[in-house]
């Protein structure tokens, strides 16, 4: 009876290591495939996009600063105001209304050359329009100022800007995530799979530049023909 026993209970103890390797084998093949199949799911590429496109500005800036010297300031009052009045009857005879053009600060300054002292009023007005066209063709006769006795210091100039970013941003961004799709893609065929979906993106900074180089300031010429760019940057999986 005591062989009987125990062979009987041999034979439930093989059963159950039995049963249990197969349980650890069965669970050991499920967990590597559960493995395998988040590493798959988890593959993935980033790839950035690129979208530019020439605008053309549809606002001007034109600072204009000059200043007047004497030793007497009555004498650089008088010369300051007949600048300012050159300058207003320039833009006036070019067809701009008289509130386009502003006064945008003033300063007075005063040293002493061999004991004789000197005043310097010095002056600016701005311009601002939306008549690109006749911006430009103010600018190009700007030495008639000069001419007039204007004399124009470092700080004049005309500078474009372009105010209707939020017009063009929506497809601009879509552009430049179908321009990071194409790199993925391209990414994915050389290494045999495919491209599915968006797993993150980043929006970039939109840069607006002048489409031909910096420009502004006097003696530098700005234009308004500018260039808009953005870069998105997109992590797609990878199928």
């Amino acid at each position: 009876m005591t062989e009987k026993f125990v062979e009987n209970k041999n034979k439930v103890w093989l059963a159950s290591a039995g049963l249990l390797t197969i349980g650890l084998i069965v669970g050991g093949y499920l967990l590597g495939d559960g493995l395998l199949r988040a590493k798959m799911a988890d593959r993935s590429v980033t790839v950035r996009g690129l979208a530019e496109r020439e605008v053309t500005a549809d606002l001007a800036t034109w600072t204009i600063a000059y200043s007047a010297q004497s030793s007497d300031l009555g004498s650089a009052q008088t010369d300051i105001d007949r600048d300012t009045k050159a300058i207003t009857s320039f833009f006036k005879e070019l067809g701009f209304k008289a509130d386009a053009l502003k006064p945008t600060g003033a300063n007075v300054s005063q040293y002493s050359s061999n004991g004789i002292p000197q005043y310097t009023i010095r002056q600016r007005l701005s311009l601002r329009t939306d008549d690109i066209e006749k911006a430009q063709a103010a600018v190009a006769r700007q030495f008639d100022l000069v001419r007039r006795g204007v004399v124009l210091e470092d700080g004049s100039g005309m500078s474009y800007t372009f105010t209707k970013l939020d017009e063009i941003k929506p497809e601009m961004v879509a552009e430049a995530t179908k321009d990071a799709r194409k790199s993925a893609e391209q990414f994915a065929e050389d290494s045999g799979t495919d491209v599915g979906g968006i797993k993150s993106a980043t929006q970039g900074y939109f840069s607006i530049n002048s489409r031909d180089g910096d420009g502004g300031g006097y003696g530098v010429t700005d234009t308004p023909y500018k260039k808009v760019r953005v870069v998105t940057t997109v992590n797609f999986y990878l199928d």
